[in-house]
């Protein structure tokens, strides 16, 4: 009798915490990058190619930040053989109040293979028509900027000739 006693308190613990559980995530809009990019270096490899993308600088702003994309950053890409490319960027955001941020972001990209060999050949290609996607992490010790060091982002981006609009949304 007192197992089943034991079986229903945890099955009332459980109805209890499922009912509190939180709303699924939502994205929220945190801000914007459109960042300036030169031709990339290129080194073929065996099923693909690498790029070495160089940022050149930009500028950010969105949920009261603002400022410059800093030059000296790098989107290092892994484009294997069907176009399918994986993205690596690594560069600095300084606000107008001059504070700082690293940021990583990872993820990838690919298309149709008729849009990817117009993308990779630095031509202007419908966004639409491509899926873009990354997650960031942000390192800084800025006190009014610790919100994106505590919460998951994801971005989506659009890849132009001279450069890439990315816009960042906070997963609450």
């Amino acid at each position: 009798m007192q197992r089943l006693t034991v079986l229903a308190v945890f099955a009332a613990a459980i109805a209890g915490a499922q009912q509190k559980m939180p709303t699924p995530p939502t994205l929220e809009f945190a801000f914007e990058v459109i960042a300036q990019v030169a031709p990339p270096d290129k080194i073929p490899l065996k099923d693909g190619e690498r790029r070495i993308v160089p940022v050149t600088g930009g500028t950010f702003e969105g949920s009261g930040i603002k400022g410059k994309v800093l030059p000296g950053g790098a989107d290092y890409q892994l484009i294997h053989a069907d176009g399918f490319t994986e993205v690596e960027a690594h560069y600095v955001l300084e606000t107008d109040q001059g504070e700082r941020v690293y940021v990583t972001n990872i993820g990838m990209r690919h298309a149709p293979p008729d849009v990817i060999a117009e993308l990779n050949a630095g031509k202007l290609v419908d966004p639409s028509k491509v899926y873009f996607r990354t997650s960031p992490t942000f390192e800084t010790s800025a006190p009014r900027l610790q919100w994106m060091t505590r919460a998951l982002f994801v971005c989506s981006g659009e890849r132009y000739p001279d450069g890439v609009k990315i816009r960042f949304y906070r997963v609450l």
